[in-house]
């Protein structure tokens, strides 16, 4: 699928005004569906949003973000707490918000050998290093996540 033309398609069929600029995905973007960049006008989507939760999802998604484009070249409210943004949205039936996605296991979980307290984390611990909190036993890691280097 050609990125700038779907969007330009859509801003033409929905909103009745061209899209002038580039579209292209960002695979880097973990939160967001999409992002708008007003210094040079062009839009990044997050290509998980696409293959996860569908098209028509993520043509409400290119909705939102064309509700950004689109008003802030008119020197209308374009931000999210803007009335105009909020009332545009709602008349081009676009998403406010993602819908969260398939999130493989990003805590690390933690546990003492001792005496079976489990601790979530984000980060690794250096077992070496760090024991139990509360007895001072050696702690092992009970999951290994696939997208992490341990």
């Amino acid at each position: 699928m050609n990125l700038t033309e779907y969007v330009q398609s859509v801003s033409i069929e929905d909103f009745g005004r061209p899209f002038t600029h580039q579209a292209q995905w960002n695979s880097r973007l973990r939160t967001t569906g999409g992002r708008f960049f007003p210094k040079d006008g062009h839009l990044d989507f997050n290509p998980k949003v696409y293959n996860e939760l569908g098209l028509e999802v993520f043509r409400k998604i290119v909705r939102h973000e064309l509700c950004h484009y689109h008003l802030y070249f008119e020197k209308k409210g374009y931000r999210h707490k803007d009335r105009d943004f909020k009332e545009l949205l709602k008349e081009v039936d676009g998403l406010r918000f993602v819908p969260p996605l398939k999130d493989q296991s990003t805590y690390l979980v933690y546990q003492c050998q001792s005496c079976q307290q489990t601790y979530q984390r984000k980060r690794r611990i250096d077992t070496k290093r760090y024991r139990c909190g509360v007895c001072r036993g050696n702690l092992v890691i009970l999951n290994r996540p696939k997208d992490r280097c341990l």
